[in-house]
């Protein structure tokens, strides 16, 4: 992928997937794969040996990433697009759907 639409802390909604309609913030942004990170959606169960960290291990229960084309930007309320324009010299995101700038 050559630009990523979402960000760090954006608030994203799923579009496909057996999480389909839910939303959540933007944990961790994978530019070379593509991914997002969401928390409370993707939830996977990990087996995990006893630790230091984790004295007894057992079953833990983890958001995994989820591809970048699944999730779209929330704002307002509402599932957008979004694009990119620039303003005073400056490149920004724009909702779509309003045309509102976003950063």
């Amino acid at each position: 992928m050559s630009t990523m639409k979402i960000k760090k802390g954006d608030t994203v909604k799923v579009i496909a997937g057996k999480d389909k309609d839910k939303e959540g913030k933007v944990v961790l942004v994978n530019k070379k794969d593509g991914k997002v990170l969401v928390e409370g959606v993707n939830m996977i169960t990990k087996h995990t040996k006893p630790s230091v960290a984790n004295q007894n291990g057992g079953i833990v229960q983890k958001e995994a990433l989820i591809d970048a084309s699944n999730v779209m930007y929330v704002h307002k309320g509402k599932a957008t697009r979004v694009g990119f324009k620039t303003v005073k010299d400056k490149k920004v995101r724009f909702a779509k759907s309003t045309g509102d700038v976003i950063d």
